[in-house]
């Protein structure tokens, strides 16, 4: 992964011409974004978080087009994991805030959406993500290769290659899935293993936590110590340095958007309710400095990209340009966000004024970039949309305030243009993730972008019905819905509008991104420690320390491609797996009859054993002899 762009050379040579954008592929893709797209809506909703479904849908795709049909074509069934993942990446985005108008509706405040209004706003912001990061692709997946690892992108890449290769190469990916599904359906479907083993620190009145997932610490292999320990550190800030704080000088005061003492609300629900109630603000400021820090530094390097692109528009399509150099067409991308913007505006069905649709253009593009370099550095599934969800609602809510758009109207235009937003910036991290899997297979980075397109347009049209389905099974915001997310986006537009929002966290997690700057640390990978729980960033963190260990034993020889990067490949593709199992099971009523967490309860001994088995395997296979997967082909 340390190659050099001139020295790169894809697997399919640029000059070779193989099946890639089929019907077979397109159908199978279409199917696995709807499945993906509507499993994750559940598990989001359920549990506030989801899976990546970019491994799953390539494994599925392999299996169906070398197994079943016995056709030869790795490109084939990239163009289906493209697709595939554009509904998984849809549904993450839209209900982390849509539900919050099903919400409103309950409270009286407006009227219930409408599945065409879902639907268009979900359509609006799927293919702004995409049409953002045509742009956008040179600059961060071509000139940064070998500085941005993607992890979830290499490693899918690594899955198809290696049932491209078969061999020792498959065989050390496809342990890594099978081991890494039985870790995650003990954990997450037995239940007879705690997902996060946590240690209260009483001295420091904090705690530190891990969560036993072996895709974490796949992620932390392949981020690779650097980048993991960035992480880590902003999870230390958060969790040993800000909540002691917070309780050590405020216990007997009452902080908005608490409604208790925080002596008194860390009494009752530990460090991790402080955690929720105010580290996510300043978590939040920082995320929001430090993408605003990284556009600003990334600039030039967009800047130039740009006109390179737009010079490169009267030789579009010519027999001169080589097939793994070709995007969509800069005219189409930039008359689509035109189109689009204006559409936004201008129909009735999307509550959104000009003003709200000028806001789009700007932080649609904002995100768009930083998300893409964010899942460059931990991934999509650790990608904090949610974050950058909460930084445009601060600011596009304020805004509306200012302008006069009030009330109920200026909050549903403020969570519509979130909900764009939001989409656009979890599209956009999918897109990034799959072209960087394009880029080392050697695909055709147009035709991707063309898949992308159909997935998101399918998958908009699909989570209306699911969201609305699940309302009315349930209801967002009951146990079986909590919808976390969307409850905190719900807050934040009524604390705004109502002037009540606690400004003063949220700007000190802009100084501290200004500190961090200064002290020349890469802002953003620890301002995402410090917004995700602690429990994510120390399991990344193992990852990142057992890589650290294998290039250290293995000298110059280090494992950038190795045994080890193939094995967290895989162990990322089994969760990935399982985890959407789980999804559908839950969907179909299934999780409890295999939950025997009532019978068999192992507890934190049973985490920990868990852990050091995951960390064994994954050592073992990073110090073996196996041969290396080659790129250089």
């Amino acid at each position: 992964m340390n190659e050099k762009k001139d020295d790169f050379k894809p697997y399919i040579p640029a000059e070779k011409i193989t099946p890639e954008f089929t019907v077979t592929s397109i159908v199978m893709g279409i199917i696995l974004a709807i499945v993906f797209g509507a499993a994750n809506a559940y598990l989001g909703l359920r549990v506030g978080m989801t899976v990546s479904a970019s491994i799953p849908a390539a494994v599925i795709s392999m299996g169906v087009i070398r197994v079943i049909m016995r056709k030869d074509s790795i490109l084939e069934s990239n163009i289906v994991q493209t697709v595939g993942s554009a509904g998984e990446s849809l549904a993450a985005g839209a209900i982390f805030t849509m539900p919050v108008l099903f919400l409103w509706a309950k409270e009286g405040i407006t009227g219930a959406p409408s599945l065409i209004t879902i639907s268009l706003i979900a359509l609006c912001g799927g293919v702004l993500g995409v049409l953002f990061m045509v742009p956008l692709r040179n600059a961060l997946i071509v000139k940064e290769h070998g500085v941005l690892p993607y992890p979830e992108g290499t490693a899918c890449a690594e899955v198809l290659l290696a049932g491209e290769e078969g061999g020792s190469s498959a065989k050390t990916v496809f342990i890594g899935m099978g081991l890494a599904a039985l870790f995650k359906f003990i954990v997450d479907g037995l239940k007879a293993v705690p997902g996060v083993v946590t240690a209260p620190i009483k001295a420091l009145k904090t705690e530190l936590s891990a969560e036993v997932y072996p895709a974490l610490i796949g992620v932390g292999y392949i981020c690779g110590p650097k980048i993991s320990s960035y992480m880590f550190a902003g999870g230390v800030l958060g969790w040993f340095v800000l909540i002691p704080a917070i309780i050590t000088f405020g216990a007997g005061t009452v902080l908005y958007p608490g409604t208790e003492t925080i002596a008194d609300i860390y009494a009752a629900n530990g460090a991790s309710a402080i955690w929720s109630f105010y580290i996510r603000y300043i978590g939040a400021g920082m995320v929001a400095a430090g993408g605003i820090i990284s556009l600003i530094k990334s600039m030039p390097l967009i800047a130039s990209t740009f006109v390179e692109a737009m010079k490169g528009m009267k030789g579009a399509g010519k027999a001169g340009n080589r097939r793994t150099e070709q995007d969509i067409d800069m005219r189409f991308v930039l008359a689509g966000i035109v189109v689009l913007i204006l559409a936004i505006w201008l129909i009735p069905a999307i509550p959104v004024s000009f003003l709200g649709a000028i806001l789009i253009v700007l932080f649609g593009f904002f995100f768009g970039a930083v998300s893409s370099r964010m899942v460059g550095l931990v991934g999509s599934s650790n990608n904090p949309v949610s974050g950058m969800a909460i930084a445009t609602l601060l600011f596009s809510t304020l805004v509306l305030k200012i302008s006069g758009q009030v009330g109920a109207a200026g909050m549903v235009g403020a969570i519509s243009i979130g909900s764009i937003i939001c989409i656009v910036a979890a599209m956009a991290g999918d897109t990034s993730q799959d072209l960087k899997t394009g880029y080392i297979l050697g695909a055709t980075p147009k035709k991707q972008q063309i898949g992308e397109l159909i997935g998101a347009v399918i998958s908009a049209f699909t989570i209306g019905g699911v969201l609305i389905l699940l309302d009315k099974a349930w209801g967002f915001g009951t146990t079986e819905l909590a919808a976390p997310q969307a409850t905190l986006m719900k807050m934040i537009v009524e604390g705004v509008m109502n002037g009540n929002l606690p400004w003063a966290l949220v700007f000190i997690g802009v100084f501290i991104a200004v500190v961090v700057e200064i002290l020349g640390i890469p802002v953003l990978p620890v301002a995402i420690g410090l917004y995700l729980p602690l429990e994510l960033s120390s399991t990344i963190m193992i990852g990142g320390i057992i890589r650290w260990f294998v290039d250290k034993k293995k000298g110059k020889e280090k494992d950038e491609a190795g045994a080890g990067v193939l094995f967290c490949s895989g162990m990322i593709a089994g969760e990935g797996l399982v985890g959407i199992l789980l999804a559908i099971l839950a969907v179909l009523g299934f999780t409890e009859k295999i939950d025997i967490s009532g019978s068999v309860n192992t507890g934190i001994i049973g985490g920990i054993v868990l852990m050091a088995l995951m960390i064994f395997c994954v050592a073992k296979f990073a110090m073996s002899k196996d041969k290396k997967v080659s790129n250089e082909k």
